[in-house]
Order: structure tokens, then sequence, then C-alpha cells
């Protein structure tokens, strides 16, 4: 079988779990480079990771056999690198969020169909075999209509977190909790009740830390289909504790719990799955 041949560009924070898979599908994936401008990191990089390196980003684009590039760089980034890499016909697998204003984003997603090659966003939540196992049973038609969705996002990240040159503005991150953690659950709870119709809320910035962006969100939400619900996030939530999504429907209620699911029919019969996972709310 002939392998998929890919490029990494950021070898930050984002990078590890990113390189761990791709040893798993070194069946499949050829990590042909790994570029970081910085020569810290390409050299802490080398010494976890046997990927060859490069110290300039054209060396990716103007290699004919890179197929496709995971960039996993800063959000105010991701723009300029990924609409370099469709000119340059390389498919794109871009870390969350997509960028931090959405004119951007627009902009971002245009390229790359202009170009004609494939944007993806990495949003795993979705995948996790809890969620996975909802989605079949809500499309199965199994619990009716959804007629309420409560979703909470309550973690904690320490101070020295957001210490980091950076993190916590809207000019780097373009916010916080919602667009740095929350996403992901926010992206698994879309995708199970649809699109929200309307929303109203209030955001604030807690004295638990020292940054620019919002700490805190409530909002209550109507969505497209009728249900209404509730969103709550927080990264000031110690020591942390798993996001959780409630469905309430027509014949019963589903509750997603990190990686575990309970669904419990007005029949009284139940479902689980319950795979172990690391709490992400420790950050």
């Amino acid at each position: 079988m002939t392998k998929t041949r890919i490029a990494l560009v950021g070898l930050g924070m984002a990078v590890t779990p990113h390189a761990r898979g791709l040893l798993d599908l070194a069946g499949e994936i050829e990590v042909v480079r790994a570029f970081s401008p910085s020569a810290a990191r390409r050299q802490a990089f080398a010494a976890r990771f046997p990927f060859p390196l490069c110290d300039r980003l054209e060396t990716i684009l103007e290699d004919p056999e890179i197929e496709a590039v995971a960039v996993l760089t800063p959000a105010n980034t991701h723009a300029e690198i990924a609409l370099r890499c469709a000119a340059a016909g390389k498919h794109v697998l871009m870390e969350k969020p997509l960028e931090i204003a959405t004119d951007r984003a627009e902009a971002l997603v245009a390229g790359c169909r202009e170009a004609g090659v494939t944007l993806g966003v990495v949003l795993q939540h979705r995948f996790r075999p809890a969620g996975m196992r909802l989605a079949q049973i809500l499309a199965e038609g199994r619990l009716g209509r959804i007629v309420g969705c409560s979703t909470t996002i309550r973690l904690w990240r320490p101070q020295d977190y957001y210490d980091e040159p950076g993190r916590g503005s809207f000019a780097r991150d373009g916010g916080g909790v919602l667009i740095s953690q929350g996403i992901h659950t926010l992206d698994l709870m879309l995708s199970l009740a649809g699109p929200v119709a309307a929303v109203t809320g209030f955001a604030t910035t807690t004295p638990v830390h020292r940054m620019e962006t919002e700490d805190m969100v409530c909002a209550a939400l109507r969505f497209a289909n009728g249900a209404i619900g509730t969103v709550e996030a927080s990264t000031a939530a110690y020591p942390g504790f798993h996001e959780e999504i409630l469905l309430t429907c027509e014949r019963g209620t589903a509750q997603l719990r990190g990686g575990e699911l309970l669904v419990q029919f007005h029949d009284g019969l139940q479902e689980r799955v319950q795979v172990p996972i690391a709490a992400g709310g420790a950050g």
C-alpha cells in the first residue's frame, strides 16, 4: 500500500498527541518533514520523535511529494499558513479553532475550496465511542425528538497556564474558554442537537485569573429544531471536572459525561457505554 506523505507545521504543545498517533499509523502514513522556526523546539521534538526536521516552511511547500500538512500552530497564524499550503496543492488538517475571527476563518475555507484541496479541523470528541453511540441512537429515532440540551464544561487552568505570552488574548487565541477549551464539547453538542437559532448569555473574566479573555460563560440557547438549552463553561472550576451533555428527549434522556454514556428510556430500558478517559478538566 502506498503511504500518504505528510508534514507537520508547529512543534509546540499541540504536536505530541499528533506525533504519537502518526507513529501508530506508520504503516499508512509517512511524516516527511516536521517544521518549527524555533531551533529549541526542533531540538526538543527530535529528542522524542524520529521524524525528519526542517527550518523553513518553504521546504514543505516546494516538495511535490508532500500531499498534506497538519497545521499545529497558534490560531492567529492558521489562515496565512493554510492558504500557503493550499496554494501549493497540499491538503490541510488544522488544529482547532480554524482562526481567531469569523471573517478570517471564512477566508481560510474559501481559499482551500478555491484551491481544490481538502480542509479538516481537529475536533476529536465526536469520535469517542460514547458520543458515536449516542449519535447512532439519535439517528435511529429511538429517543424521539430532542426537547432540551444542557451542556456543562467545568475545567481548571492554573494562572501559570495563562502566563504564557499570548495565551488567553484576543490577538493570539481569539477568545478564552469557549474557543480554546470548550470548543470540543460545543462541537459535540452541535453534532448531536443540531445548529443553534438564538442565544443570549453572559461572559466574564473572574478574579481567579489574570487574563484578557473570558474564563466563565453562561448562556441560554434555542436550537433550530425547537429545543431549548443551556451552556455553562469555565476554566476556573478547581480541580476540573468531566464535560457533560444532557439531552432531554421525547422517549428518554441521554447523559454524556467524559467517556461515559447513560441512556434511560421511558419504558425502563437502559444503555451504557463506559470507556474511561483521562479527565480533560485539569489541563
